[in-house]
């Protein structure tokens, strides 16, 4: 059983970071605002015909572009999901969704969360799969990627008060990053057995001689973007533990490495626009150590199983209870790192059968701001934000005013790296005491004691992290729930972004000067190390209470029982 792990998060590294490496040349690139080769003739083609120019934007209109693009985002998929009935690519003739449900889940496709609080092939048609949420999977992706584009920018150029044009930025990359490689991946998928049709549901009988309906849809196309995009959510119920969206070991391997495929890449871009390559190397050590001692404890947790069955004397006491079989513990164990340390939320285990330990570290991964490896843009750009920190306490420590790449972080800086920090744990906490303190909230905890308040704080951690898997034992399907969640998730995702350009902007302004020997190296095993040291600390600090109110404290009750 060791030796099957450590092969199985050895080789998935590895083809990570194989196949992120030229991925990262190539964003490179476009982080730099230099035309593709090859696509010169078409982009300038496609930005007269939008009307696109290449004066840059200022913080304030990159922040104002973004923020419009997806009001009309979710404008229009909302619309979309309350009058589904009337649009075409119904064969089911489903009825349009209610409009909380329509709120939150337009919300949560906007904001790359994917909380899907109903079964998909019972609830949405295939017109709004296609043209309202699989749209979004692309989009919302390309927000994440052009904030970070921005941030990169403002601590590379020098002497500018422009970041590059918000416009440029998202039609790049969704039409040369992430459209060819979701296509590629699609055509993967459908060759693996995944579905990709638009035929109507296929009536048949069941052994019980019951008439059932056995759901069909264009699930390759969704999966793949769902994954590359870090989006989460799936066309069926049961998500990517359904066999019709990962039919085979292969898809379920290859599915993990599209989830980390861009956030590797993007660091390794950071490195070479930077022109320091030792630094992102730092930032790659620094995800895969958290990454590594992640998956250790959630294999370990789950081989070990329940303790009080341990207690008892029983010979096997593995934690099966809602793996994927086909694929076994080692595999749905590291699948579950993978979706929450990525911001993804694609599952093929239920988080609420974990072990109480096992469940920890999934909800830990979220409320440590999803910065290992993370979501497409928003993993970076978070870990950013800790190596900002973590200089400016190394700067602290030898009485110097801290750097990084050459240029001084002021006080405004560090202010808003403590406005952004403290966002997601205010959003995280105030939504998990109003739930619990409200009659609305506890009647969709499904469990009693501290299971049941893991359910919510998990709920709350993943939407204001946009993650978008569940602990599954909530029942939140209702008025209160999908507008808690929907406003938790719309505020998770767009705040951050405030203090994130603010930083860029004041950044790109400053030229850099040459390191001196108080300067602190961001390379190295001693800036890994505080780096790691930083991470944890933050989320020690924020959210250890809580943990030992759930997790902790069912793991104790379990030890407790004899």
């Amino acid at each position: 059983m060791p030796a099957q792990a450590v092969l199985l998060v050895a080789s998935f590294l590895l083809a990570v970071l194989l196949c992120a490496k030229p991925l990262g040349k190539v964003l490179a690139i476009i982080i730099r605002d230099e035309p593709l080769p090859g696509c010169r003739v078409i982009e300038k083609s496609l930005f007269s015909l939008c009307g696109i120019r290449r004066q840059g934007m200022t913080s304030t209109h990159y922040l104002f572009a973004i923020g419009l693009f997806n009001l009309l985002g979710f404008v229009l998929l909302m619309g979309i999901l309350v009058s589904q009935q009337w649009l075409p690519l119904n064969p089911q003739h489903l009825p349009g969704l209610p409009w909380d449900l329509a709120f939150n889940t337009a919300i949560s496709f906007v904001t790359n969360t994917n909380w899907q609080a109903y079964a998909g092939e019972t609830t949405v048609s295939y017109f709004s799969s296609l043209v309202g949420l699989t749209v979004q999977n692309f989009l919302s992706a390309a927000t994440g990627m052009a904030i970070l584009f921005a941030l990169i920018r403002g601590f590379v150029w020098r002497n500018q008060t422009y970041l590059g044009s918000a416009w440029r930025d998202l039609l790049r990359i969704t039409l040369f990053i992430l459209l060819p490689l979701a296509l590629l991946s699609a055509i993967f998928f459908m060759g693996q057995g995944v579905i990709q049709t638009l035929h109507r549901y296929v009536d048949y009988t069941s052994l019980e001689g019951i008439p059932q309906k056995l759901p069909l849809g264009p699930v390759a196309s969704m999966e793949s973007i769902k994954l590359l995009g870090t989006n989460g959510g799936g066309f069926f119920n049961a998500n990517s533990a359904h066999p019709f969206e990962n039919p085979t070991s292969l898809t379920n391997f290859v599915q993990m490495v599209l989830i980390f495929l861009i956030p590797a890449a993007l660091c390794f871009a950071f490195g070479e626009v930077a022109n320091n390559r030792p630094h992102a190397n730092a930032l790659l050590w620094a995800m895969g150590i958290i990454f590594v001692f992640a998956v250790i404890a959630v294999m370990v947790a789950e081989v070990k199983g329940n303790p009080h069955f341990a207690l008892a004397g029983a010979d096997s006491v593995m934690n099966w209870e809602g793996k994927e079989s086909r694929f076994g513990i080692l595999a749905s164990s590291l699948y579950t790192v993978v979706t929450t340390a990525a911001s993804c939320g694609a599952v093929v285990a239920m988080h609420d059968s974990l072990t109480a330990l096992g469940g920890l570290v999934p909800l830990w991964l979220m409320q440590i701001g999803e910065v290992v490896f993370g979501g497409v843009g928003s993993g970076l750009y978070g870990m950013l934000i800790n190596v900002m920190l973590a200089v400016f306490i190394a700067g602290l420590m030898i009485g110097r005013t801290p750097e990084f790449l050459g240029k001084k972080i002021g006080p405004t800086e560090m202010k808003m790296v403590a406005l952004y920090i403290l966002i997601t744990p205010l959003l995280v906490l105030t939504g998990t005491a109003f739930a619990l303190m409200t009659e609305a909230g506890r009647a969709g905890i499904m469990n009693p004691g501290p299971h049941g308040f893991t359910e919510v704080l998990y709920a709350l951690s993943s939407a204001a992290n946009n993650n978008g898997s569940a602990f599954a034992g909530l029942s939140a399907n209702t008025p209160f729930w999908n507008l808690l969640l929907g406003i938790v998730m719309l505020l998770g995702r767009f705040l951050p972004f405030i203090p994130l350009l603010i930083i860029a902007g004041r950044m790109a302004q400053r030229s850099t000067q040459p390191s001196g020997a108080g300067t602190l190296p961001t390379y190295g095993g001693l800036f890994i190390g505080l780096l790691i040291g930083t991470v944890l600390l933050t989320g020690a600090l924020t959210f250890i209470p809580s943990l030992a109110l759930g997790p902790v404290a069912e793991h104790m009750q379990l030890i407790g029982s004899r």
